[in-house]
């Protein structure tokens, strides 16, 4: 069975992610497919528009970091680097594509299936979709450009904002989504993204101006109550951080301590360290990923990773033996 189905039809190139068994964890395979596709549609005048979309109601589940464990304690750190290498590449590919690229998600978006979906031009989500960057407990870091992307957001651009978003590894609604702008388009099922996917590939317009498709109106986003009190205390390193939420108290104490509870230190310090560095007035998304590039060469050398997949994915016991918690200028000099 091919992990990556990849067709066109009409006008439209569409990439169906095949792996439900494991909610589409993109392996090495998936990304080359995924790169290769793109570059070809890319030099080709007969596509006008790249679909990237499920063969299940699940999206993606992020990058296959179980994959990537075992190469590590196999010894094959090149491969897992090149893996990671190669995710950036692709997400770096599809943020600057010259055609649309639409995205049709429903249920978990996680991780590396945000970086597969976040930097396109259309992001259609269902009513039971939802989004997180899970990576604080398995001891890796925010990456895919999601430190630069989440604090650009046209709904709330913010750099507390996604501070809060990648050290919590809070879980976006599709309410939330809409009102930070993660999605641009609400449909109210799986059965009616189908429908809206016939439509494109019909030629209806990816932005829905000359369809009459029946896009859903968003909720009430529960994230959008928390972002007085995030703008306030999600700001600099990890330490200053815990520090300004222990000092707030209350409610966003109680849901930081709940979500942050068995992350790795070093994951908390690290990604802090890496969305200060990737701030989009300092860099632009090229040098956010290269960024990311050389954390990734330090993280990857260090217990926490191998040590977090097995205690989340492997074991499942979600007992973590994580190092401890690192000065932020460990990182901060990778990152200098």
């Amino acid at each position: 069975m091919d992990e990556t189905i990849i067709e066109t039809r009409n006008a439209t190139g569409v990439i169906t992610l095949n792996r439900p068994k494991v909610l589409n964890a993109l392996s090495a395979q998936m990304i080359a497919d995924i790169t290769a596709a793109l570059r070809s549609w890319r030099e080709d005048d007969s596509i006008t528009q790249v679909i990237i979309e499920s063969s299940s109601e699940k999206f993606c589940a992020g990058g296959d970091v179980r994959a990537a464990r075992k190469q590590l304690i196999d010894g094959n750190i090149e491969a897992v680097e090149n893996y990671f290498d190669a995710e950036y590449e692709m997400d770096y590919l599809i943020a600057t594509y010259p055609k649309p690229v639409i995205s049709l998600m429903s249920g978990v978006i996680m991780g590396g299936g945000l970086g597969l979906t976040a930097h396109g031009s259309h992001r259609v989500v269902t009513r039971d979709a939802f989004a997180a960057m899970p990576e604080m407990k398995i001891g890796y870091f925010v990456d895919v450009g999601m430190t630069h992307l989440l604090q650009r957001l046209p709904g709330h651009p913010s750099q507390a904002l996604a501070a809060f978003i990648s050290l919590t590894g809070y879980r976006l609604s599709a309410d939330d989504m809409m009102d930070t702008g993660l999605a641009t388009h609400l449909v109210g099922s799986a059965e009616e993204l189908g429908e809206l996917r016939q439509a494109l590939i019909k030629g209806a317009d990816p932005s829905g101006n000359d369809t009459d498709f029946p896009f859903a109106e968003p909720g009430e986003s529960e994230l959008a109550q928390h972002y007085g009190v995030i703008e306030q205390t999600f700001t600099g390193s990890w330490p200053q951080i815990r520090g300004n939420v222990e000092e707030v108290g209350g409610s966003l104490k109680e849901l930081v301590d709940k979500h942050c509870e068995g992350a790795s230190p070093s994951s908390l310090v690290a990604t802090a360290e890496l969305i200060l560095a990737n701030d989009p007035k300092k860099v632009d998304l090229r040098g956010a990923l290269d960024n990311e590039e050389k954390l990734q060469r330090v993280i990857l050398r260090e217990p926490d990773f191998v040590e977090g997949v097995r205690a989340v994915l492997v074991d499942k016991d979600n007992a973590p033996k994580f190092a401890p918690q690192p000065d932020p200028g460990h990182y901060r000099a990778v990152l200098g």
